[in-house]
């Protein structure tokens, strides 16, 4: 067996497993923090606790039995499905069903009757699934699970469910029948939902009606549901059994989403307990045979499909038919200036990207003789990484100017090339033209009206071009599409369970995926589709998609498993159709256990329990529960919606400057994307109390498409805590919702353990987490902006790695902060010594502090706990602990620092050996400790002047508001800077430790020098 090494800062380790990127216990730079809190600040919040705990024990006397329960008291003994009750009915709800069964048939006999029902049945019949019907609900009545497969335009997903339905509803068992449809996508779901109602003659929500996340049409005499794989599995949580529900469609199990291999593994489990249920699976490609398998040789139906028949084009005969020629500056793809990340990235490759990678062998091995010498050039110098914005402007011009009417479908990785395409087009002369061309954007994050447009037809003369990620390859149709733009990449999500670090980066499609995209073009008559790569590198593509489950984080999921009561999460994961990596499994349990929704033996805490029934990520749901638990809900919902949706604030190209200074108004020095996205928001929904926010967002870059979306979605997410009853009354939930400290709180309490240290250097600021090492902001943060950062730790919404790792959405929090409101917190060996994390993140303080800390801790735990079990608890009438939280949290000026190599054993004996080496570090980092000093008393930081003597020793004089002092003779440069800025704060502060008194003694002192003065 080969070995692996890697070398961590001076020490190189080989294993025979893998070895992560980073390891923080070999790191002789890994941050350890030394907090410090004024002694007056400590002795007040002293005192409320002090309060607090007299108060608690003189009531736990007169009560002695009020003891919490724990949340295994919560835990029912009973089974998963044994628990339902058999469901009897009564003789008159029988014969009320019979009526109601032969009520839906005379209403379906009518329509059929009727000239526009047979004008339908007509248009129906003409479809390919018509042929298999008869074969179909045989199959379906003979067996309890099959698996149909069908080409795009067979129409499975719009008969197959109404073929079921019409069955029962003709053998007058509609009452009793109840189909259930899941779609992976929120407008798949919507829009198959409308064409097969208006199929049947109905409004939508009669008998077929939709649900999707926080959104739905169904009404009592529902029998048809259209719903994301998502919903059913909320249900399940409610119902596990599935009572009342006859049949069960799951469509698209192609796309291998982790919602859809998750519930088949539920379903394969809830067959067994009920044989009466119909599970039915529909696939758009022939890989029927892995799921019949799995379910023990179910039958397989496939349906032929009805296309017309589609010419491909590759780039080599593209290049041939358009004359155009390929070279190293016309596929620099044009992102704008603020992703100028992206442009570089595509000229200045160090490293082979995984799609130049997969390209290269192809390229090599191609035989390229038959094609002329200038397609041969172009082909040779032809670049992978680009998504090719000039080609496929090139192409569309082509299609506009020379081919027949009919829409054009145009494929891309995601919004950033849908948006920076679009906004390149509508530039053009002719395809910016809006009396010839209509441009229009499909994504899966943009609002259902918006989404809908796609769908309808143009005036005559008009060409559609509909700009669309891989959401448009079979989860919906649009069907005028004649010509299909195929760039050969997704944006996919892949997951690297040794670093625990999230990728999101462009890949190469599989052969199926091509294959689908391909037939987008033969809905309506023969189409043409123009793929963006050589058919070398499509011969070399893979079959199918690699299973989401496979390649993502497996919180969500896990967590869902434990609500479910399905028993262990690695054995139940196990029974998957192609389990995930054991790793994956335990770094996303570890991770519920950090943030307190599973205990130390994998069962839900109570916190665990209200999560499981959020829909959004355990963070966010965790933000939104303490939101309301703390009385500052509103500004939290907004925080959340502002995560669950794409970024508000634009960047336009050619006013950058005027964008960023747009945004720097509302972050205000603050350190937080979340509290500038707050402002931003807040400032919108004034101006639309005052009709005016549409010039609002146009003042301030904002997209007013974007912050709608964050309106709705705050709404939504406030009916599901008032569904849940963990929210009553708006009012009383904002009490403290104008408390920024306390938000800052909230949202370190939601995205830790997504934490990083910062520690601020001369000329750039140092990040680190604990799974990566050295990370970096992403460019639109407000704190990628910041020379310095005030404070010592950064937590975030999200890391990816593209190149390197990369910080989304951050906000700067305090040592308190993290503390109090971080994952758990533990004694280290020492006195004064608090780790979390396992011991990655150590703090050191005095001891009174530290056990100010972790009394604090306690209650705090005690008090969330006791208002998740009771929701009905007013935790106002905590007045002193939560007096002297506010107090902790607004007090901590983050006047500690960082040290490196501190020991952590116990230390005993030389107390004068720990003062010098005190001194030593304080000296170390005084230049630090006097800019921040400077910045926080509001001040500009200081400059330095070192000139060497004669005896080749130098001597540093540091200047700042007029003031210059001068240090000691030192061996070197840096030494004599740090002598000169000891010597500024040994003046400024008067010798002692900072404190809020020594900042405004800062402030004053600053005010009043107008001279300059030199101090030796």
């Amino acid at each position: 067996m080969g070995l692996n090494s890697r070398q961590y800062s001076k020490v190189v380790v080989f294993s025979k497993v893998p070895l992560p990127n980073y390891r923080p216990d070999l790191d002789d730079k890994r941050p350890q923090r030394e907090v410090v809190v004024s002694s007056e600040l400590h002795n007040r919040v002293d005192h409320h606790l002090k309060a607090h705990l007299l108060r608690k024990s003189t009531a736990r006397d007169g009560c002695p039995n009020n003891s919490l329960p724990t949340a295994r008291a919560l835990k029912t003994e009973e089974g998963v499905y044994e628990q339902d009750e058999p469901y009897r009915r009564s003789h008159v709800a029988d014969g009320i069903l019979r009526r109601k069964s032969f009520q839906l048939r005379n209403i379906q006999q009518d329509w059929q009757e009727s000239a526009d029902g047979q004008k339908m049945q007509e248009l129906r019949r003409s479809l390919p699934a018509y042929k298999q019907k008869e074969a179909l609900l045989n199959a379906i009545s003979k067996n309890q699970v099959i698996v149909v497969s069908g080409e795009t335009g067979c129409g499975k997903t719009t008969q197959l469910p109404q073929y079921i339905l019409e069955s029962e509803v003709e053998a007058a068992r509609g009452a009793l029948c109840n189909i259930i449809c899941t779609q992976p996508r929120r407008i798949s779901a919507m829009s198959v939902a409308e064409r097969v109602a208006a199929e049947r003659g109905e409004k939508l929500g009669d008998s077929v009606g939709y649900k999707v996340r926080l959104e739905g049409m169904k009404g009592r005499d529902t029998r048809l549901l259209f719903c994301t794989t998502g919903i059913l599995l909320r249900r399940l949580l409610l119902d596990r059994s599935l009572r009342g529900v006859t049949h069960v469609i799951v469509d698209e199990i192609h796309e291998r989403g982790m919602n859809e291999d998750f519930l088949l593994i539920v379903l394969k489990e809830l067959l067994l307990h009920r044989p009466e249920l119909k599970l039915i699976l529909m696939s758009a490609t022939l890989n029927a045979e892995l799921f019949s398998s799995y379910f023990g040789g179910a039958p397989m139906i496939h349906i032929p499909g009805f296309t017309y028949p589609v010419r491909s084009y590759f780039l080599e005969n593209i290049l041939e038919m358009t004359g155009y020629k390929l070279s190293a500056y016309n596929q620099i793809d044009n992102y704008g200036q603020q992703k100028s990340w992206k442009m570089q990235k595509q000229t200045l490759r160090r490293r082979k990207s995984q799609i130049a990678s997969a390209a290269e062998g192809a390229l090599e091995s191609a035989d390229l003789r038959d094609f002329n010498p200038r397609t041969r050039d172009s082909l040779s110098c032809w670049n992978p990484d680009s998504i090719g914005f000039n080609l496929i402007e090139n192409v569309l011009c082509h299609i506009c100017r020379k081919e027949r009417a009919g829409a054009v479908l145009v494929f891309m990785t995601g919004w950033d090339d849908i948006n920076s395409l679009k906004d390149q087009l509508q530039s053009h002369m002719l395809l910016g033209d809006p009396t010839k061309v209509l441009l229009l954007a499909c994504h899966g994050s943009m609002d259902s009206s918006e989404q809908k447009l796609i769908f309808n037809k143009t005036e005559d003369g008009i060409r559609k071009i509909v700009l669309a990620t891989n959401m448009a390859e079979t989860s919906i149709t649009i069907n005028d599409v004649v010509f299909v733009v195929d760039c050969g990449k997704a944006k996919e999500t892949s997951y690297d369970a040794l670093n625990n670090t999230p990728c999101l980066l462009p890949s190469w499609i599989s052969k199926a995926s091509a294959h689908q995209r391909r037939g987008r073009a033969g809905r309506v008559q023969p189409g043409e589709c123009y793929h963006l790569y050589p058919k070398f590198v499509y011969d070399s593509f893979a079959e199918y998609q690699l299973p989401e489950l496979l390649r993502t984080p497996l919180q969500s999921l896990c967590l869902q498993i434990k609500s479910l009561q399905l028993g262990s999460i690695s054995e139940f994961l196990s029974r998957a159709l192609q389990p995930p990596e054991p790793l994956s499994v335990q770094n996303a349990i570890e991770y519920l256990k950090i943030i307190g929704a599973l205990d130390d033996k994998e069962d839900l805490t109570v916190l665990g329990h209200n999560l499981s029934v959020l829909p959004v990520e355990p963070k966010l749901g965790k933000m939104l529960i303490l939101g309301a638990i703390f009385n500052c809900l509103d500004p939290i919902m907004t925080v959340v919606a502002g995560l669950s949706v794409r970024d508000p604030f634009l960047m336009p190209f050619d006013k950058k400057d005027l964008a960023e200074s747009a945004k720097a108004q509302f972050s205000g020095r603050d350190n937080s994307d979340h509290l500038t996205l707050l402002r931003a928001y807040d400032g919108w929904k004034a101006a639309e109390r005052q009709h005016s926010g549409q010039e609002y967002c146009w003042r301030n870059f904002l997209s007013s498409q974007t912050l709608r979306a964050i309106d709705s979605l705050r709404k939504q997410f406030y009916h599901l805590l008032r569904d849940s009853g963990m929210v009553d009354n708006m009012e009383k939930c904002n009490t403290w919702s104008h408390d920024e400290h306390l938000i800052r709180a909230i949202i370190c309490s939601g995205l830790f353990p997504g934490i990083c240290s910062v520690v601020n250097k001369e000329k750039s600021i140092s990040l680190k987490t604990m799974e990566d090492g050295p990370v970096l902001l992403y460019s639109n943060s407000v704190n990628a902006q910041e020379p310095r950062i005030p404070y010592p730790w950064l937590v975030f919404n999200e890391k990816v790695k593209v190149n390197s790792v990369f910080l989304r959405d951050s906000t700067a929090v305090s040592d308190s902060v993290v503390l109090l409101f971080g994952g758990s917190v533990t004694r280290g060996g020492p006195e004064g010594h608090l780790k979390m994390l396992g011991g990655y993140l150590d703090f050191f303080m005095k001891p009174g502090l530290a056990a100010t800390y972790l009394a604090l801790k306690k209650e705090l735990n005690e008090l969330i706990q006791m208002k998740l079990l009771n929701p009905k608890i007013e935790i106002s009438q905590n007045t002193e602990f939560l007096e002297s939280l506010k107090l902790l949290i607004s007090g901590d000026r983050c006047e500690g620092r960082f040290v490196y190599n501190r020991k952590v054993s116990p230390v005993t004996g030389d107390k004068k050996g720990a003062s010098v080496s005190g001194a030593v570090a304080e000296h170390e980092n005084s230049k630090n400790h006097l800019q921040t000093l400077l910045l926080r008393a509001g001040h500009q930081p200081p400059t330095y002047k070192t000139s060497q003597l004669k005896n080749n020793k130098f001597k540093s004089t540091v200047i700042f508001n007029g003031l210059d002092f001068v240090g000691q003779a030192c061996g070197s440069k840096k030494l004599a800077e740090k002598s000169a800025a000891s010597q500024a704060l040994e003046w400024l502060t008067g010798e002692t430790q900072s404190s809020q008194k020594a900042l405004d003694h800062i402030s004053t002192i600053l005010k009043k020098s107008k001279k300059k003065n030199r101090i030796h």
